[in-house]
């Protein structure tokens, strides 16, 4: 079931941020106001799938191998943002 978990994040991450959301209290144990969540879904899904994965398997702290986690969210929002940029570039020319 966990590995079902990994493939809907990563092809529907706002998807899974929603039906997480709805079905657990993952978001309230992670952060502290509504707000940045909903910013997350928002901007930058894959950073705050990856951040709440870390404060939940970390014991609250982001150390060791989940650092590593966080810059590929990061990357993963960052290409994203940057492959549509380029698609609307390339259409204007």
């Amino acid at each position: 079931m966990g590995y079902l978990y990994v493939i809907l994040s990563v092809f529907c991450p706002r998807v899974f941020m929603f039906f997480a959301w709805l079905m657990s209290d993952w978001f309230s144990r992670t952060f502290e106001t509504r707000i940045w969540p909903f910013l997350g879904f928002l901007f930058m899904p894959f950073i705050t799938l990856a951040y709440m994965a870390t404060m939940l398997n970390n014991e609250g702290s982001v150390s060791g191998g989940w650092i590593v986690l966080l810059i590929v969210g990061v990357l993963f929002d960052l290409g994203g943002s940057s492959s549509v940029s380029a698609s609307r570039n390339s259409k204007n020319s």
